[in-house]
């Protein structure tokens, strides 16, 4: 078994409170380990794509460094409790579904169920919907020309001979639309 009491801690100190969608993410790490034979990633040798932005993720950061500071981590808004999970050197990877299970009414009694329970119990195993995507890339930052705040360059707009940021882009463009 998988489960170990001090690293539960850890994740459950770093989100904050102990949950069953923290347990979700906790068992969904675990299996993405066993699968893949997964360590913690120092930079983005392991990538995560969640379907969803709930508590589970936090569990996942922390097990295995998926974070989206270093572009391992994307999120997907498709509000599933679904984990892919890729390998960069090997190509591997597995998208694991949460099954749902028996829900009670208590949450210590299903986050309990979700810690306990085995891993083909909780989840579907299937094959990746996305291809490993391509490392992160590092955008350099540009000074709006309306509020002085930087900004990435992705994310710099041309507006009226002017480099703007989106904030600024986007209150031009309504400010041209009432007149």
């Amino acid at each position: 078994m998988f489960f170990n009491d001090l690293l539960w801690d850890e994740c459950v100190s770093f989100h904050g409170h102990s949950c069953p969608g923290l347990a979700i993410g906790y068992r969904a790490a675990e299996a993405a380990i066993k699968k893949l034979n997964l360590t913690f990633s120092e930079d983005e040798e392991v990538v995560c794509i969640t379907e969803n932005n709930a508590c589970g993720v936090d569990a996942i950061q922390y097990i295995l460094g998926c974070t989206f500071g270093k572009g391992n981590l994307i999120f997907k808004d498709k509000g599933k409790q679904a984990f892919t999970f890729l390998r960069r050197d090997t190509n591997e990877g597995v998208r694991i579904v949460f099954k749902g299970g028996k829900r009670g009414e208590d949450r210590d009694e299903w986050t309990r169920y979700i810690l306990t329970s085995s891993l083909e119990e909780l989840f579907d195993f299937k094959p990746p919907k996305d291809p490993i995507p391509k490392r992160a890339r590092i955008y350099p930052s540009i000074k709006c020309e309306i509020c002085g705040e930087m900004a990435s360059e992705r994310s710099i707009r041309i507006k009226e001979g002017k480099m703007v940021c989106l904030d600024c882009f986007e209150d031009l463009s309504s400010l041209e639309g009432s007149r």
